[in-house]
């Protein structure tokens, strides 16, 4: 019998459970068109490979992991690409992101598939198909879960599955572990083999015997060493570290990552999406959703990743007073911008809210320091001194109080009896100091581009001068060649081309032989003779010119 621990805090809300599990899960029809985003994961957006009027088959990747964090996105079903497009996506903020519109052809027709035998295949050979499969985290992270089967330089000695789904209302994993234990427990063998554990740990909360039942049947087919546990059913119980707390005993501090500590935890579905990629060769098309709430029939639904959220109520029987929609639990949820937004592969429930199920918060009172919210903290946090530094935008002093450990669980807000929003002042901090973090980053990449301008308009004036100190050093060291007398190096040339064509001269002089001289008269002869003394005298007067040139 394993010995479980406990982690600080947590609180009982209601579940809200049992209504959606009364049937089993349903396939949902194709909805009348798909709104698929290519950012659905922690990291880069994936890079369209499609264009308006392409057909596409049914697991056909339309969006191709970048560099670094990313992860590939698929067709859920065959059919035309009418628009790639900014649509409004299913994420808080509200804002639109890229999106491929599918208007599905009927014919559901798949792309050929090819299965991996991971035990013969080398781990990065595995990680790669799960990356091009695009296999993230199902719990609700969205992580890429070809990054977290890379154990670094520590040895995972437990892979731990989670199922233990304490948030309320959500049923998805509960109903997955019933009807589809079996193919989880072949992802978690994967998941073993690929990260070298040498143990599995699945947790699940005692509320689910069903689901417990149906896993420890399941585990006892496989050849890995695998228990399946059930914890105690406390909010936030279901949190990585929480789990991993109450599992193993191990703390998993700030800043530190459950591998460096022999530990790694995913998400039961995570599981069953790796065994389906793997084995089978599907990329991740769909995934069970809870659709709960103010509905007629809540269930949950296989769903197609892309189907609106208006399309899939609709087959629950939504009732008229739904005032907005919810995606996730009560506790950790986001209220969804319009109901037109798509499914995700974040989408574990969409919740139908109306007046009578949550009702309009009281207004906020004082703060009266009763310290219920310090008593449930799951991470052992002052949340009543966060929220005076919130409130006060004395960010450096949240941040001294660690609010970046702070999971956002809500708890502190579900106990706090002043009714104040402590969850809504911790994001407002933690986005500001983003923003001025990312905008400090600005500044320093725009100082260090301005540095490098100066840098280089120094450097040419730099380049500049020393070119210009050489070539006057240069005509320096020319006008400062002359020879011995004073004489010029440029008159020495000169003078010398001169005695060289005298020279060649005479030696031409020389060898010419004078013709008709055999019968000269006297006075001939007289005349020659004169002319022959005249240029001797012009001869030496040259050269006396060239020897003695200032004279």
């Amino acid at each position: 019998m394993r010995t479980l621990h406990q982690f600080h805090g947590g609180v009982h809300p209601p579940t809200n459970k049992a209504q959606s599990t009364r049937t089993p899960i349903a396939v949902a029809p194709l909805p009348s068109k798909l709104v698929i985003p290519f950012h659905q994961h922690v990291g880069n957006i994936a890079k369209p490979l499609v264009q308006a009027g392409d057909r596409v088959l049914k697991g056909q990747m339309i969006g191709r992991p970048q560099d670094g964090l990313s992860s590939a996105v698929h067709a859920s079903t065959s059919g035309t690409v009418v628009s790639i497009e900014m649509d409004v996506v299913a994420h808080a903020s509200g804002l639109p992101d890229l999106c491929a519109i599918i208007v599905p052809d009927g014919k559901d027709e798949w792309v050929p598939l090819q299965g991996l035998d991971y035990r013969s295949a080398s781990a990065d050979e595995v990680r790669s198909a799960l990356r091009m499969a695009g296999v993230v985290g199902l719990g609700g992270a969205t992580f890429p879960s070809d990054l977290k089967l890379r154990s670094g330089k520590s040895k995972v000695k437990t892979l731990v599955l989670n199922g233990a789904e304490c948030e309320p209302y959500i049923t998805c994993d509960d109903m997955l572990m019933r009807e589809r234990a079996a193919e989880i427990i072949r992802g978690a063998e994967i998941m073993r083999h690929v990260l070298g554990a040498e143990e599995v740990l699945i947790g699940i909360e005692d509320n689910k015997p069903e689901a417990i039942a149906a896993m420890q049947q399941a585990a006892a087919t496989s050849t890995d060493h695998m228990e399946v546990i059930a914890v105690p059913t406390l909010y936030p119980g279901g949190g990585a570290k929480q789990l991993i707390r109450v599992l193993t005993g191990i703390e998993v501090a700030a800043g530190v990552r459950s591998t460096e500590l022999g530990v790694q935890c995913f998400n039961v579905a995570t599981a069953l999406s790796t065994y389906r990629a793997i084995q089978l060769g599907e990329p991740l098309l769909s995934r069970i959703v809870t659709v709960t709430g103010n509905i007629s029939d809540a269930q949950n639904f296989e769903v197609l990743i892309g189907t609106p959220v208006n399309e899939l109520v609709a087959l629950a029987g939504v009732l008229p007073d739904t005032r907005h929609y919810i995606m996730g639990g009560p506790m950790m949820g986001i209220p969804l911008p319009a109901a037109t937004v798509s499914v995700v592969k974040a989408t574990n429930c969409i919740i139908a809210a109306s007046d009578k199920l949550f009702p309009p918060a009281p207004p906020a009172m004082p703060c009266i320091r009763c310290t219920r919210c310090a008593d449930v903290c799951p991470a052992e946090l002052q949340p009543q001194d966060l929220y005076w530094f919130a409130k006060a935008k004395e960010f450096g002093k949240a941040q001294d109080y660690h609010l970046f450990d702070c999971i956002e669980c809500g708890a502190c807000s579900y106990v706090c009896p002043s009714h104040i929003p402590l969850v809504q002042y911790y994001r407002f901090a933690k986005s500001e100091i983003w923003a001025r973090e990312n905008d400090k980053k600005a500044a320093d990449i725009a100082r260090e581009r301005h540095d490098y301008r100066q840098y280089r308009i120094e450097r040419e004036k730099q380049e500049k001068a020393e070119k210009l100190a050489a070539k006057e050093k240069a005509a320096l060291a020319a006008k400062e060649a002359q020879t011995a007398d004073g004489t010029p190096a440029a008159d020495n040339a000169a003078q010398q081309k001169i005695q060289e064509a005298l020279a060649l001269a005479k030696q031409q002089a020389a060898a010419a032989k004078p013709q008709n001289t055999e019968q000269l008269t006297p006075q001939q002869q007289a005349e020659i003779a004169d002319i022959e003394a005249r240029r001797a005298r012009i001869h030496e007067i040259a050269q006396s010119h060239v020897e003695h040139p200032k004279e």
